[in-house]
C-alpha cells in the first residue's frame, strides 16, 4: 500500500481539493475533471479528503488512486478508468488539509457534504473554540475545516480561491458563504474580511444517479476495463453540472464534459428540484403503496406514470425557463426513470419526507397560487401518499422530524390528519391546500395495492 498522500506514478499536479470523498464525487466532479484533462494540455489533479470514514482512502491508495466508472443503462454498460484523483487523505489529517488549501497551485475546493453538513450546530461551536485556540487541531465539521484551511491560505499569502458547493441545496454557494463567513467572523474579524475579498463561493446544480456498488460490480470492472477494482462506481449515462460564480485562480475546462456556466442559477435549481426530485418523492410514496420497489418499476405502472406527468405539468407552469429547455429536461427524465439497470430504491428516496416535501412539492403549490393557478392535484397526491406512509406503514418511515406523527394520525379523523401533516410541512396553510390533500386521499384509496 502507498503510505504517502501522492500517487506512485507521474500524474496531474494537485490543483483541486475535494471535501466529502464518496461515490457521487467520483461519478461526477472527478469524472468531469478526467474528461477536461483528456481534452486539454492543462492538467488538474484532485486531492480528496474523506469525511469520518477512512476505508475509501485506503482503497484508493491501494489502487494508485485510480478506479473504474461503470456507466449502465438498459442497452448495456461501459467502463472508464478514472485517474483525476491523484491523492487522498483522511478527513482528520488537519495538517495535510491546511497544506493543500494553503498551496498557491491549488485553485479551488469542491465539496459534497449533504445539507446537514452546513449547519452551525454544537459541533461547529467546538470547532470555533478549536480555531480560537489555534493549536493545529483538526476540525470536525465542514465549516470548521473550510475556515481552518482558508486561514492557512491567508497566512501563506497564497492568493484568491474558489469554493464550489455540489450538494442538493438551493443557493448552495450562498449558504456556504454565509456559514463560513459567520464562523470566521466569530474567530477573527480580519480573517472574515480576507475571505470576503479573496474567496469566491460558487453555486452549482449537480445531477447523476449513483447507486451503491455491489461485489458483482468488481467483476464487471475487470471484464470491461481489464483491471481489478475493489471500489468501482456505478452510475447512469446522464450527468449534469450547472455552475454560477467566479473562479479567480482558474479552473478545468469542465465544459468538455458538458458542464454549463450561467449567470442566474435559480431557475435551474428549481427545474431540478421540482421536476426530478419532486417526481422522485411522488413515486416514492405512491409507488410503494402500489407494491413497487424501484423507480423504474413505478414508472412502468401506467397509473403512477400519469401522475408523474401531471406533476411535471404543474411544475412547468412556474419554472422560468423556455419550453425547449423544459421539454429536454422532461424527456431525459422519462428515459432515466425507466432505466431498469439502475436500481433506485423508492424507500431510500422516501426518507426524510418532512424535510424534502416543503421545497420539492409545497413551494410549487405556493408559486402556482401566486400566479393565479389551481393548486395542483398531483402535488396534493404526493402529500396524501406521504401521510398514508406515516399513518399506515411506520415500518417504511425514516424521518426524525415526523417520528411522532404515526400515533397522532391513527387517533385522528381524516380532516385532522391532513391538518397535522400540513402543520409540519406547510404551516402557512396555502389557500385550498387542506381540501386538495383531502381529495387526493380519497383518490388514492382505491388505487392502493395494500388497502388498510
Amino acid at each position: 500500500m502507498t503510505n504517502d498522500h501522492t500517487a506512485t506514478t507521474t500524474r496531474a499536479p494537485v490543483r483541486i481539493a475535494h471535501l466529502g470523498l464518496g461515490a457521487f464525487h467520483r461519478a461526477h466532479q472527478a469524472w468531469y475533471t478526467h474528461v477536461a484533462n483528456g481534452a486539454s494540455d492543462e492538467q488538474w489533479g484532485i486531492e480528496a479528503f474523506s469525511g469520518r470514514r477512512t476505508e475509501l482512502v485506503d482503497a484508493l491508495r491501494e489502487q494508485d488512486f485510480r478506479y473504474t466508472l461503470i456507466v449502465r443503462d438498459s442497452d448495456g454498460e461501459s467502463a472508464t478508468r478514472i485517474d483525476s484523483i491523484v491523492a487522498a487523505a483522511y478527513g482528520d489529517d488537519g495538517a495535510r488539509w491546511r497544506d493543500v488549501i494553503a498551496d498557491p497551485a491549488v485553485a479551488l475546493l469542491t465539496m459534497t457534504i449533504t445539507e446537514a453538513g452546513y449547519a452551525l450546530d454544537v459541533a461547529v461551536e467546538c470547532d470555533k473554540n478549536a480555531l480560537v485556540a489555534d493549536d493545529g487541531a483538526a476540525m470536525v465539521t465542514a465549516p470548521g475545516r473550510i475556515v481552518d484551511g482558508l486561514r492557512a491560505r491567508s497566512r501563506a499569502h497564497a492568493g484568491p480561491f474558489a469554493i464550489v458547493s455540489c450538494d442538493n441545496l438551493p443557493r448552495n454557494g450562498v449558504v456556504t458563504h454565509d456559514v463560513v463567513v459567520s464562523l470566521a467572523a466569530q474567530v477573527d474579524r480580519g480573517l472574515a474580511e480576507w475571505i470576503e475579498r479573496n474567496v469566491s463561493f460558487v453555486s452549482s446544480v449537480v445531477d447523476r444517479i449513483t447507486p451503491g456498488a455491489t461485489p458483482d460490480d468488481s467483476s464487471t470492472a475487470l471484464a470491461l476495463a481489464g483491471h481489478s477494482d475493489a471500489i468501482p462506481v456505478v452510475t447512469e449515462p446522464f450527468s449534469e453540472w450547472i455552475l454560477s460564480g467566479e473562479f479567480p485562480a482558474g479552473r478545468p475546462h469542465w465544459e468538455s464534459g458538458g458542464a454549463r456556466f450561467v449567470d442566474n442559477i435559480e431557475a435551474f435549481e428549481n427545474r431540478k428540484l421540482w421536476l426530478l426530485n419532486g417526481a422522485h418523492s411522488l413515486l416514492a410514496y405512491v409507488g410503494t403503496l402500489r407494491g413497487h420497489d424501484t423507480v423504474d418499476e413505478a414508472m412502468n405502472d401506467e397509473w403512477c406514470r400519469e401522475r408523474v406527468e401531471q406533476l411535471w405539468a404543474e411544475a412547468r407552469d412556474v419554472i422560468e425557463l423556455n419550453e425547449s429547455e423544459l421539454d429536454a429536461a422532461v424527456e431525459a427524465l422519462r428515459a432515466r426513470f425507466a432505466n431498469s439497470s439502475i436500481r433506485h430504491l423508492l424507500l431510500q428516496i422516501a426518507a426524510d419526507g418532512s424535510q424534502k416535501l416543503p421545497s420539492r412539492i409545497v413551494e410549487v403549490q405556493r408559486r402556482r397560487l401566486a400566479a393565479g393557478l389551481p393548486i395542483g392535484a398531483a402535488g396534493a397526491l404526493a402529500i396524501a401518499a406521504w401521510l398514508t406512509h406515516l399513518r399506515d406503514h411506520p415500518e417504511w418511515v425514516s424521518d426524525v422530524r415526523a417520528s411522532g406523527l404515526h400515533d397522532q394520525l391513527i387517533h385522528s379523523d381524516g380532516g385532522a390528519q391532513v391538518e397535522l401533516i400540513l402543520d409540519l410541512i406547510a404551516p402557512d396553510k396555502s389557500h385550498g391546500l387542506s381540501t386538495a390533500v383531502s381529495e387526493a386521499l380519497a383518490e388514492l384509496a382505491p388505487h392502493r395495492k395494500d388497502p388498510s
